[in-house]
């Protein structure tokens, strides 16, 4: 009878240690991805509408594209790790303060863990160990109010270089895109309205991409990032007519 149990609990036992959670980490990767691509395509696809609407040709559109792809990502890259820096910065202060209370008002702070623990349905008697556990381990103490009194994780110490990369590049590639006609096309004309039609294929595709990465519906976040790519393009389209008009 046990042989038998066991025999049928091995197997269980095995397929559950061979079980591997999948989880998406790279958020904030992709986050800075979305970000510099997006305002890539956007932005220069804008510019060089607007300029082949004020009749310019293509060495100038493309001139002023180049140009402001390289500026653009550079503003990009510097807010995305100045955005990353202060993140960091103010996760030590605020573990400095943390810190501080954990030697200054211990049992305050013992009282905030039952507290938090109280809002997952934990009686005292419970979490009664776990409060004697972290006041044994400081830097577990310190650690845990971070998380979850605070909401804030630990920042990688590499991740304002990181994001100021990821972004800048980002921003490049996407911007190339609705420049690359007028490389190939002298008449602006021409190379707009190629450059139209690539773009919205560039918009559709990304925004499907991101709607699976960041679990919206694919095909919606297609539509909707070709939209206001497209939106913006006509704006700039627009106005560089009615001035030229003047």
């Amino acid at each position: 009878m046990d042989s038998g149990g066991g025999s049928r609990g091995q197997p269980m036992l095995e397929k559950r240690s061979s079980h591997r959670e999948r989880h998406f980490t790279a958020g904030e990767v992709v986050r800075d991805v979305i970000m510099g691509v997006s305002d890539g395509l956007t932005v220069p696809f804008a510019l060089a509408a607007g300029l082949s609407g004020a009749s310019a040709p293509s060495s100038l559109v493309l001139t002023a594209g180049l140009a402001e792809v390289a500026a653009g990502a550079i503003s990009m890259g510097l807010g995305g790790y100045l955005a990353a820096q202060s993140e960091a910065d103010h996760y030590k202060r605020e573990m400095k303060r943390e810190q501080e209370e954990i030697i200054t008002v211990p049992d305050t702070e013992a009282a905030e863990i039952g507290e938090i623990m109280a809002q997952y349905g934990l009686e005292p008697h419970e979490y009664g160990p776990v409060i004697d556990g972290l006041r044994r381990n400081p830097q577990a103490w310190l650690e845990f109010m971070m998380r979850f009194e605070l909401g804030l994780e630990k920042p990688d110490p590499k991740r304002a270089l990181q994001s100021a990369c990821t972004i800048a590049l980002s921003y490049v590639i996407g911007g190339l895109v609705p420049l690359l006609p007028y490389m190939f096309i002298s008449t602006a004309q021409n190379a707009m309205l190629t450059s139209v039609g690539v773009t919205l294929v560039a918009l559709l595709f990304f925004g499907y991409i991101k709607g699976r990465f960041t679990g919206n519906r694919p095909f919606t976040s297609a539509v909707q990032t070709a939209i206001i790519g497209a939106l913006a393009s006509a704006a700039a389209y627009g106005m560089a007519k009615a001035v030229q008009a003047r």
